[in-house]
């Protein structure tokens, strides 16, 4: 059995609901506001040094982190492509592309954006958030551009609209994307609907907000 590392709302949703999808065997330990609890940080840290949702421990006692990692790995662990393209299918390219773009150029936004007292000091904190929140949109803009429609890719599901329904619950939240990045709003709220993944986004997002 898995046990996932997780707080509702935080990272870990990504990684809870590609479980879910697969019926892997997993348990969640919930972990307290990281940014509040040296405790909590403390204690994650002994698993993964940069104290950081999700990490992901295996039934050998494997730990993983990084998103995007453990999306590959849980693929080949189920023996199933339905969320990742298989070796050869003509959607492979852009998934990857867009995956690592997304886990690489965005994710960071809100690792640097949340807390910026981390990073720089003082007053700073808020012009800092303000610009990395502006570039945030940029970034997102590129998404909307490459998307597909129904999915992301497409005609099929995937991981990335995964991705897509979980993060477009941060800032800039549901409401900008509906305005801004109709096919990514339109994509999450597809995800939303999936009996499969109906109990991971109510567990995270209880407000169910559109």
């Amino acid at each position: 059995m898995y046990k996932l590392y997780a707080r509702p709302g935080w990272g870990s949703v990504i990684v809870e609901a590609q479980l879910a999808w697969y019926g892997l065997p997993y348990g969640l330990v919930e972990v307290d506001d990281l940014f509040q609890s040296a405790e909590a940080r403390e204690q994650l840290a002994r698993l993964n040094p940069l104290a950081q949702l999700p990490t992901l421990v295996d039934a050998q006692g494997r730990v993983m982190t990084e998103s995007a990692a453990i999306t590959l790995h849980l693929a080949d662990v189920a023996g199933s492509d339905t969320l990742v393209p298989s070796p050869g299918a003509r959607e492979r390219p852009d998934f990857l592309r867009w995956l690592v773009f997304i886990v690489a150029n965005i994710y960071p936004t809100f690792t640097y954006a949340d807390e910026p007292s981390r990073f720089v000091p003082g007053d700073a904190g808020k012009a800092f958030r303000e610009n990395v929140d502006a570039y945030a949109l940029k970034l997102w803009h590129e998404i909307e551009r490459a998307s597909s429609a129904p999915w992301f890719l497409g005609d099929r599901f995937s991981a990335l609209d995964i991705y897509v329904a979980a993060m477009t619950r941060w800032r800039p939240k549901r409401p900008w994307f509906a305005g801004h990045a109709p096919r990514l709003h339109a994509a999450a709220l597809k995800a939303d609907a999936l009996p499969q993944l109906a109990p991971v986004w109510v567990r995270n997002f209880p407000e169910v907000q559109t």
